[in-house]
């Protein structure tokens, strides 16, 4: 797969196995492949590579990434934003990288040649991919991988070299050819048609041979061309009128045919979106672009549900294990109305306590193969757009028959844990029940409870907390989650005792109006309820991955998450390093507990912080779905770096993710597998707490001879046939698949929070903040901006009216007011670039003037849509002072940057940066 930084004119191919990317360099050499394109490439002979530039760790950049006079220009916000309804996917997900496989002839000093790579787009955020798992497989698949492993050591032989080569086929084309986003350019072609006018005069229109131009917003696509006779009729007839807004429209479009000789592809208009600038039109060339499927749901699929009001029916109540005498409730956003997990807790003695999770059965609702399933995995995962939420599931059992409410009884897939205190599991238990949550708690609530604002004696003084059912009163409310958050404080720090790794920085939180437009930005961290949640979610994922990899060895759906790429890891710790701040990157643990102690150091210096946590993240690996039998033979691929667990997969969110449903029916078919052995053996007389201690396939020793027995085989073979349990082949597309939505769904959610803060900077028109200096050299410099998670350059050469003093030896920059006007470039090469492009300049008698300060008393602050942070200051009212000519810049210092919207009606949405400065000479 081919992708470009920031152009199509420069590409890099990823391959699994290989640490440094192979760069593709030039329209020509690319082949006609675009990012997300399986290729097969031809690596150039040693002594063509390209010098690896700050691969030695003396970089003027902390990205680990690529090239360091190249640093990246993100688009959207960094780190693990808060997905869903607010709560973390208990999943560490950091960066993702594109996994492939290289097959050949093999290579040798003068020649070498490379079979099938998969590469990747990097594109200005982390390195993505549609699937970490895909491979291409051509014959002599030993020459190929030989042909790997050779590349890999001839790059690490030589890190100060990158790989060159170039595309020489095209063996699987990527979906993005089908969801090309961009405007037309018809101008010329009005131009055209006006010096023919008289030639055509009293003929009708003929466009057999006529073409306008498409310009993609996406900068890695090249210039399109499609011919006026295959527009649809509503734009041909607007071309006729010559109507030139046709230019402010969005449109989507498909690449139809690309020949060998035409460096610009043919493509097809399918999608008019409407004009570009407006909210809707932009949500929906998002949806587009990632192929999200946002229509209703089908009446067929609708019919698998019961319609409401509904009740249990009496035999599951007879089947299932009734908790509903047990203190349940939720934690949730207080927006949140799909609620798929809830808590319970009981103390068993001065030393243990008994922990529930408790998660919404939706495999009762949604079985194998109906309509509802098909639609399920189509969708695979909700998405969620700030204001906008589309359901992997419809409404009808996300928010009512599923939706763990209040005051209900609802069907559950329960797991508990007798833990001591200091976190170890004495034992467990897990099956299907029945429950009534007594409450729904928002975060705020639950940190009022932890922080003590919220006790017994003063909780009828309080207002605003949600209504109390069934018998419990609120002391037991109150008593369960302050025992459920030392209890996951505990596991936390067993957790990162044992090698954990959490990338964590201040979120934006996005304040909106009651348009549902936004007008100010926040920053924000998850707060300690935040993470009750999260342990006992991580330890049910841990637990069902442990119960179905060791029941279904070969048919398990898991999750993994590879080790960083070593090469950029160690830029990364090596630049931080020649900065003072000492990184031990050798496992997940140690480079943790380094981050801790840098966390402290820096602890006047939160900025700088967010900036290396930010960073960090760069060389990480996408977490990525897999069936186990796909990897049988290499466990410790299995492995999850950022957990530092062997197993792990989801299990505790089946209303927004299709894999937790297949996880869902694999437990149950173990469960029932269990009962049936169990049963035939003689050793079940019911399902009480005391036979715990008897399972013998989710318990928490496992008895291997009983699995492998005549009987224990048959069991699980006719339980997994009846759950509807997929085939290792079948589950390992559907793995993929998952994998590619997810990563859509996430693309589209950063996309969007962009749109968002284009709108805001759109309203404000300008936005100051502090920036700090992250890349410095003669042309130009790198910054990140705090207040909206982003980074952006400056360029400052060839500005007109403006000196530039580019110190190496101690990389230091001194930009000045030259007074001297020069218009043209010497030689006549091009005009200077106008001061107003490079910086915002006032006059200190106006800066009296406050810019892009806005105030309100109804402000709504959410995160991805939900979750209300009331009491956090805008960053907008914060003031930020210009900067004075001469302005002397150095590695990692702090200058005033003024942000402000571009594009709209005449192109792409991006967000600009200008510095900000102050001079009499204005």
């Amino acid at each position: 797969m081919v992708y470009s930084l920031l152009y199509h004119l420069i590409a890099y191919c990823k391959i699994d196995g290989v640490p440094t990317d192979i760069l593709i360099n030039g329209v020509s050499l690319q082949n006609r492949a675009v990012e997300g394109d399986i290729v097969v490439i031809t690596v150039d002979p040693l002594g063509l590579w390209t010098k690896m530039k700050g691969s030695n760790g003396s970089s003027n950049n902390p990205a680990p990434v690529e090239d360091c006079n190249r640093v990246q220009e993100v688009n959207g916000l960094a780190g693990n934003s808060y997905k869903g309804k607010g709560k973390v996917d208990a999943d560490c997900e950091f960066a993702d990288c594109r996994s492939g496989v290289l097959l050949g002839k093999g290579f040798d000093d003068e020649r070498q040649v490379t079979r099938t790579a998969a590469c990747n787009n990097v594109n200005g955020h982390h390195q993505s991919s549609s699937d970490s798992l895909r491979m291409g497989l051509f014959p002599r698949q030993n020459e190929g991988i030989n042909s790997v492993d050779k590349l890999a050591v001839m790059t690490s032989r030589f890190p100060l070299k990158r790989p060159t080569g170039r595309v020489v086929a095209i063996v699987e084309k990527s979906l993005r050819r089908d969801a090309i986003v961009g405007f037309l350019s018809v101008k010329q072609w009005f131009s055209y048609r006006e010096l023919n006018r008289k030639d055509a005069k009293g003929n009708s229109a003929n466009f057999d041979h006529e073409y306008v131009t498409l310009n993609p917003t996406d900068p890695r696509f090249p210039k399109m061309i499609v011919f006026v006779r295959d527009l649809p009729d509503c734009i041909k007839k607007r071309l006729e009128d010559g109507d030139e807004t046709i230019e402010k429209e969005l449109l989507g479009a498909q690449i139809e045919d690309w020949s060998a000789e035409s460096p610009f592809p043919r493509v097809h208009i399918s999608h008019s979106f409407g004009r570009s600038g407006e909210l809707e039109t932009h949500i929906n060339a998002i949806l587009y672009q990632n192929a999200i499927h946002c229509a209703d749901f089908s009446p067929q699929a609708l019919s698998s549900l019961p319609s409401i009001p509904w009740e249990i029916p009496p035999e599951e109540y007879q089947t299932r294990k009734d908790l509903r005498d047990l203190c349940v409730f939720t934690i949730d956003p207080s927006t949140a109305c799909d609620l798929d997990d809830a808590l319970s807790v009981e103390k068993l003695s001065n030393d243990s306590f008994r922990v529930g999770v408790h998660i919404v059965d939706v495999s009762y609702f949604v079985s194998p193969n109906t309509a509802l399933d098909i639609e399920a995995q189509l969708r695979s995962t909700s998405v969620y757009l700030l204001h906008r939420k589309i359901q992997m599931l419809p409404s009808l059992l996300s928010e009512m028959l599923g939706s763990l409410n209040p005051g209900v009884d609802r069907l559950a897939f329960s797991m508990f844990w007798e833990l001591n205190r200091t976190g170890d599991v004495l034992d467990r238990w897990m099956g299907r029940t029945v429950i009534r949550s007594c409450c729904k708690l928002s975060y705020e609530h639950a940190q009022d409870i932890i922080q003590g604002i919220t006790d017994v004696e003063r909780f009828d003084t309080l207002e605003g907390f949600p209504q109390l059912h069934g018998l419990f009163e609120w002391t037991d409310v109150i008593k369960s989650v302050k025992c459920l958050h030392e209890i996951s404080k505990t596991l936390k720090e067993k957790r990162f005792h044992d090698g954990a790794l959490q990338l964590e920085s201040s979120k934006v939180v996005y304040v909106f109006d009651q348009d549902g437009v936004p007008y100010d930005i926040r920053l924000s961290e998850r707060m300690d309820s935040n993470f009750i949640v999260e342990e006992f979610m991580l330890l049910a994922n841990m637990t069902a991955a442990e119960v179905i990899s060791r029941a279904f060895p070969d048919s398990a759906l898991l999750r993994r998450h590879p080790e960083p790429n070593t090469r950029k890891l160690k830029e990364f710790e090596a630049f931080w390093h020649k900065h003072g701040l000492t990184l031990d990157t050798s496992s997940s643990g140690q480079f943790c507990q380094s981050l801790e102690k840098i966390r402290e150091k820096l602890k006047d210096d939160s900025v700088l912080f967010d900036i290396l946590i930010y960073y960090a993240s760069k060389p990480m690996q996408l977490a990525a779905y897999f069936c186990s039998g796909e990897l049988k033979d290499n466990l410790n691929d299995w492995f999850h770096y950022g957990l530092a667990v062997p197993l792990y997969t989801h299990f505790t969110s089946p209303l927004r993710r299709y894999p937790d449903i297949i996880v869902h029916r694999t437990l149950a078919a173990v469960i029932e597998a269990e009962e049936l052995y169990l049963k035939q053996r003689g050793l079940l007389n019911g399902n009480n707490w005391e036979e715990v201690s008897r399972n013998c396939f989710t318990g928490i020793y496992f008895d291997k001879e009983a699995a492998a027995s005549p009987q224990g085989k048959e069991v699980l073979s006719f339980a997994a046939s009846k759950h509807g349990i997929p085939s290792p082949e079948l589950l390992a597309d559907v793995a993929a698949y998952c994998n590619e939505r997810k990563l859509a769904s996430r693309h589209a959610e950063d996309a969007c929070e962009k749109l968002y803060m284009w709108l805001l900077l759109k309203k404000k028109e300008i936005l100051l903040s502090d920036a700090r200096v992250l890349g410095l050299g003669p042309r130009f410099m790198s910054l990140y901006i705090q207040k909206l998670a982003i980074e952006r350059r400056i360029y400052y050469d060839d500005v007109e009216g403006l000196t530039v003093e580019w110190l190496e030896s101690t990389s230091t920059l001194v930009l000045n007011l030259s007074g001297q006007k020069r218009l043209f470039k010497k030689g006549g090469l091009g005009n200077y670039m106008a001061l107003g492009n490079f910086a915002w300049v006032v006059n200190p008698c106006d800066l009296s003037m406050k810019t892009g300060s806005i105030d309100s008393n109804d402000a709504t602050c959410m995160v991805n849509g939900e979750g209300t942070f009331q009491d956090l200051e805008p960053i907008s009212k914060s003031w930020v002072d210009p900067g004075t000519f001469p302005l002397t810049v150095h590695l990692l210092s702090t200058i005033p940057v003024a942000l402000y919207a571009i594009g709209g009606d005449d192109g792409p949405l991006e967000i600009g940066v200008h510095l900000y400065m102050s001079s009499y000479l204005k």
